[in-house]
């Protein structure tokens, strides 16, 4: 079996580390801090003990896969990995320092990886004296539970590196999509007005957070809805993704955070992790009634999905991804109910325009603007799928 190395001893690393040990491989685990490294060995424990308890596994089996992972503060260990990679703070500086340092330990057929989500790997690879090796593995959190992982390959990326990656992950009973090194990837780009179009509709006073939650769950199907996920994500981690978004997409308005997020973040209700968000967690509190309006809920259901499948098509125009990537990327990396370019099929193509057309009417801002991809199928009577 190949050997893994894995950068980081947080949640995302350590998960990592589990889902490469229990398919068999061998797997160090680097952090530069002790106390990280020692509550990453022990929360893994803690797993593969819950894991016995509900027998998902016998003992001999936990035992293998924590037999397989040890745990270090030297990279020199890095030596003999066939595949590094980084699960570290989202700071470019950072990681670039921390890639050129392990291409002077690793072999020179090594693959090195980031699990980055949110910044350019093209600048990440350009740390390295050989990028061609290099290339996006980005797993969604918790990563033993979630299936999906994007594959992100760098303008510098070898072909043979992508297929490497894709293969080995492919082979840890992942879910892989190919998608294009641009801000967001797949899902934290095409996710994104499931947040920005909640909290616009919010801001107008057409809704209030509970009865924006309950249309898109109730009507929409969704496991949750955008204030109860901004309250479980945290507003401070989700203001700032839509802040980096946004400023890598050159300032485009359909990405625009918004200041309602801000001030919450500001204000410290961060949701579920600070007791206090869109909701109050206290021990004592009660979530309040939404406003059960069918004709409210639509409304609102209808705006956020339109946007939604504006956004997928534009991924889709801008050769982001494949078709079925971007409905893979959104059922099984964020619980979509439906991949978003059938639902624009169901829904009809000729309604989404005609939806984001009277917004855009209402509005005149560029924010609502129609995808040409969703225009020229209009224009056709095509449809995503036959």
């Amino acid at each position: 079996m190949p050997k893994l190395s894995v950068i980081g001893a947080g949640t995302m690393g350590t998960g990592i580390a589990q889902v490469a040990a229990t398919a068999g491989w061998d797997v160090i685990v680097n952090d530069t801090n002790t106390n990280t490294l020692d509550k990453s060995s022990e929360s893994l424990v803690k797993v593969m003990n819950r894991l016995v308890e509900k027998e998902k596994i016998d003992q001999k089996t936990a035992d293998t896969i924590l037999g397989r992972i040890d745990f270090t503060e030297d990279p020199s260990y890095f030596e003999n990995s066939d595949l590094v990679i980084e699960a570290i703070i989202e700071n470019l500086e950072i990681k670039q320092k921390v890639f050129s340092q392990v291409e002077e330990i690793v072999r020179p057929d090594t693959i090195i990886a980031s699990n980055t989500s949110s910044l350019s790997l093209a600048s990440i690879g350009a740390s390295l004296k050989d990028p061609t090796r290099f290339v996006g593995i980005h797993f969604f959190n918790p990563a033993p539970l979630m299936p999906l992982v994007e594959i992100i390959p760098a303008v510098q990326t070898d072909t043979k590196t992508v297929n490497q990656a894709k293969d080995w992950v492919d082979g840890w009973k992942k879910l892989t999509v190919l998608a294009k090194d641009t801000p967001g990837f797949i899902v934290n780009r095409v996710a994104r007005p499931f947040y920005g179009e909640a909290l616009r509709i919010y801001e107008e006073g057409i809704a209030d957070f509970v009865t924006i939650d309950w249309s898109l769950k109730e009507l929409g199907g969704f496991r949750m809805g955008p204030f109860e996920l901004m309250d479980f994500i945290g507003n401070d981690v989700n203001y700032t993704v839509t802040e980096t978004v946004f400023q890598s997409f050159f300032y485009d308005p359909r990405y625009k955070p918004s200041f309602t997020q801000k001030r919450m973040s500001e204000a410290g209700f961060l949701g579920r992790k600070s007791g206090k968000g869109y909701y109050n967690y206290g021990e004592d509190s009660t979530k309040p009634e939404p406003n059960k309006d069918e004709q409210v809920g639509r409304e609102v259901l209808n705006r956020i999905l339109v946007m939604l499948v504006n956004e997928a098509a534009d991924a889709l125009f801008l050769n982001i991804a494949s078709r079925e990537d971007i409905d893979l990327a959104m059922t099984k990396g964020v619980n979509y109910p439906k991949g978003l370019l059938k639902w624009a099929d169901e829904l009809g193509i000729n309604w989404c325009v005609e939806q984001l057309d009277i917004l855009y009417n209402e509005y005149h801002e560029d924010r609502y603007r129609c995808s040409p991809l969703l225009r020229r199928m209009h224009k056709s009577n095509e449809q995503f799928y036959n």
